[in-house]
């Protein structure tokens, strides 16, 4: 038996009185997220590892009315995250939505240094989402009722950009996990619950050290209602575009990413000097 088609379970999950659960929801792309749960009459549990702007995320949501709840939670440590989970279930009896959503970026050195802060990169970006995903899907499938993970990924993650190489190999690793995570609640049968990728775009959030919102870049809410449009569409690959990267320069640049292994190209050629004006050339559309 084939589980219910994606689109089939995010028409049911988001609905008043149902649960959601958003790590990193104390700001950004998070909080956006839980304001629009709150908003379509969600209760929702916030986590984030920053207790201050937890705590007042959740004053600044309880008064939209539903039931928000915070808890700290280090997504990095696999028994918080399990907390998290039996918090969840203690204070509301299901879960319906799971955003893995908590993440960070730090300044690299090259690929050869900067261990410590590779390794707490992946620690959040990825295994953040694996504990969240082993920790709350086994109660999900077992309590039978309409349900979505979100996990956040990033652009990043399928073009990998030189310069920040812990980041990239972390978004890689999301990307990768959500595909088997979706093929295997695709293969099992009787259940509603539906994975998702979001990928957005430039976004201006905490981790943009600028003091203004760049021209180019989506607000949190802007990244999120396009997420939920999506969701609503059943998409897996929530491909979000900004201000200044439509989806058909996205498309492209994945597309010579791609082609660099098809071609053998060198890696990352779309910043070789010798590929430069193939890469300007193929964009155009030459």
């Amino acid at each position: 038996m084939v589980a219910p088609t994606a689109h089939a379970a995010a028409k049911e999950w988001l609905r008043p009185g149902h649960t959601a659960v958003v790590t990193g929801g104390a700001s950004g792309i998070g909080y956006a997220a839980a304001a629009r749960f709150v908003a379509a009459g969600l209760s929702v549990l916030l986590a984030d590892i920053d207790r201050e702007k937890l705590l007042a995320a959740r004053e600044r949501l309880s008064g939209a009315g539903a039931r928000v709840e915070a808890q700290v939670c280090d997504v990095s440590v696999r028994a918080e995250v399990a907390a998290l989970r039996e918090r969840a279930y203690a204070e509301f009896g299901a879960v319906h939505c799971v955003m893995n959503n908590a993440g960070a970026g730090f300044r690299m050195a090259e690929p050869w240094a900067d261990h410590a802060k590779a390794e707490r990169t992946l620690a959040i970006n990825l295994w953040g989402v694996v504990h969240g995903c082993q920790a709350f899907i086994p109660a999900m499938l077992d309590g039978g009722e309409p349900g979505a993970i979100i996990n956040t990924g990033s652009k990043q993650g399928i073009t990998r950009p030189p310069g920040n190489w812990a980041y990239n190999l972390s978004k890689a690793g999301v990307l990768a996990y959500s595909e088997s995570v979706a093929h295997a609640l695709r293969q099992r049968g009787g259940h509603a619950l539906s994975a998702h990728l979001l990928i957005p775009g430039f976004v201006y959030t905490g981790m943009i050290s600028r003091p203004e919102k760049p021209p180019g870049a989506w607000t949190a809410d802007e990244t999120v209602a396009f997420m939920l449009d999506r969701l609503e569409r059943g998409d897996f690959y929530i491909l979000c575009p900004d201000a200044e990267t439509p989806r058909a320069l996205d498309e492209k640049r994945m597309q010579w990413t791609a082609d660099d292994l098809i071609r053998n190209r060198p890696p990352l050629s779309r910043w070789h000097p010798d590929y430069a004006d193939a890469f300007r050339a193929y964009v155009a559309g030459a």
